[in-house]
């Protein structure tokens, strides 16, 4: 990392360590969490930080005063990571041991041109997913307090497989004008994904699990994928399972969203399915997400918009990263401590006095974090 961002990150954000428990040695997502591995003498945890692109610094450099300001016993260790600003970037391979050796990492959106740059077709976000092997993200769509939407009493869980699918990066030009790429889809991981969303639906009581596919028209692909799913369901004859093509979710999901309850899908229906559904429930800021693998954890939030037009502004909404925050205090059992930031956040969404833009206010940034922090008991 230059001396530039290194200067950077220790003004903006503060460091220390927490760690998980891997997710193959659980049968549900939300026990993974282990004891946190504190030092003996501070009893402090360290996440890794991203700040991100766009508003993704203003909303972590937030949370940080939301967590100092509510005295949790978590500190950061920041590393700037972007594909748009390269100069001040990171190298991927320090933020993926700072991740290995937190376990836990809070991370902003990052910005993903729309070329290629020297050839490279795989993304950094790709790049981090594929060195941590982060295959399950999973977010949490539920109708917030004093939100007022269309629809009320929300609540799904979307479970999206995101290392391979259309996401492989596996494209070429075969002759001038014709471009090829290459979906893949393996049992293996298709299984994977499937045993993690009935893993989960069974830790938290969940009913039902719907497969989000388009088999009808990719008959291999998406058939290996559906039948994966089907083949998991027989192992979890209390979870009810169905099955729904992609195209005829949007639709219900927009007009009956209460219908669903765990969906499980592949990696390009899981991105779409999660933007339509946070635009459901006041849009993405006020969704939280996570994506795991066997060892790490990252939060981030559910829609994943850089919101680049908002930066300086002073703006953003700051809700889907704090739910993040209570996402991640959980999941080191730091019960408490969430649950304080939580009421909190609802508090002030409820009483409504204090409201961004985006959900019809004039409050800013500030304002809104200012008034969590007055709000934690």
């Amino acid at each position: 990392m230059s001396l530039l961002a290194r200067t950077l990150n220790r003004v903006l954000f503060q460091s220390a360590a927490a760690t998980s428990r891997s997710l193959h040695q659980t049968s549900a997502v939300q026990s993974t969490a282990a004891e946190p591995d504190l030092h003996p003498d501070s009893k402090r945890a360290t996440c890794t930080l991203i700040p991100g692109d766009g508003v993704g610094p203003e909303l972590t450099q937030a949370l940080t005063e939301i967590f100092k300001g509510a005295d949790v016993p978590v500190d950061f260790e920041p590393f700037f990571l972007s594909e748009v600003n390269t100069m001040m970037s990171a190298k991927l391979e320090d933020v993926v041991k700072s991740i290995q050796k937190n376990k836990i990492c809070i991370k902003g959106i990052l910005a993903t041109p729309g070329y290629s740059v020297d050839g490279e077709l795989q993304s950094l976000n790709m790049k981090l997913r594929t060195a941590l092997d982060l295959y399950a993200n999973v977010v949490h769509v539920r109708s917030l307090p004093g939100v007022h939407t269309r629809h009320k009493n929300i609540d799904c869980v979307i479970i999206r497989e995101q290392t391979e699918g259309e996401y492989s990066a596996l494209e070429h030009e075969s002759v001038p004008g014709i471009v090829e790429c290459l979906k893949i889809v393996t049992a293996k991981k298709s299984s994977r994904i499937a045993k993690f969303a009935f893993d989960y639906a069974t830790k938290n009581k969940r009913k039902k699990v719907t497969a989000i596919h388009k088999a009808n028209i990719m008959k291999l692909g998406d058939g290996l994928f559906l039948r994966s799913v089907e083949e998991i369901s027989k192992l979890y004859p209390r979870i009810a399972f169905d099955k729904m093509i992609v195209d005829n979710t949007t639709m219900q999901i927009v007009s009956n969203p209460n219908q669903f309850d765990v969906m499980v899908t592949p990696n390009l229906y899981g991105s779409i399915v999660d933007n339509i559904a946070c635009g459901l429930v006041g849009g993405a800021g006020v969704v939280a997400g996570a994506s795991y693998s066997a060892d790490t954890v990252v939060f981030e939030p559910g829609a994943r918009h850089t919101f680049a037009e908002a930066v300086g502004k002073n703006v953003a909404n700051p809700t889907a990263m704090f739910l993040c925050g209570t996402k991640l205090l959980r999941h080191i059992n730091l019960n408490e401590h969430s649950e304080r930031l939580q009421n909190a956040i609802f508090k002030v969404l409820s009483d409504g006095k204090i409201k961004t833009k985006d959900l019809g206010g004039q409050s800013t940034t500030q304002e809104f974090t200012h008034a969590v922090i007055h709000n934690i008991e």
